[in-house]
């Protein structure tokens, strides 16, 4: 996959990442469910040195189920999630795969708190799961 870009719905945030994600995974959590405004999110794991972003965006911070703190990064102007980034993975980024210019080529290898799953939605074909988070 390598370099790739992407940006939110109006434009005012654009990114790039310089290499490869270390997983893609989707996480079927409340909060993530609530701030994606669907049954999940689908997240791409990576250093936060091989992030590059223009633009400022808003952050709201929430907590996770290690009561750590979680910073949801949206565009104040559209309204897009961003990114995240969880107190308990220093040195990464969630980024939100919805937000890529282009999505080809990636499969989520992750299902994590599939005890949340909305009961209408399969399992990943190949993706390993967890009840909870993985981390």
């Amino acid at each position: 996959m390598s370099e790739r870009v992407g940006g939110c719905l109006c434009g005012a945030i654009r990114y790039r990442i310089k290499s490869d994600p270390l997983a893609t995974a989707v996480c079927h959590c409340t909060h993530c469910q609530k701030q994606s405004g669907g049954v999940f999110s689908t997240n791409l794991v990576l250093p936060e040195s091989q992030y590059e972003q223009t633009g400022e965006t808003r952050v709201y911070v929430d907590r996770g189920d290690s009561g750590r703190a979680v910073e949801r990064h949206f565009c104040g102007a559209c309204g897009s999630p961003i990114l995240s980034r969880a107190g308990i993975m220093p040195g990464l980024v969630l980024l939100k795969a919805g937000t890529l210019d282009d999505m080809a080529g990636l499969t989520p290898a992750i299902e994590v708190y599939t005890d949340h799953a909305a009961a209408w939605v399969s399992p990943i074909a190949g993706a390993q799961r967890f009840a909870q988070s993985s981390s």
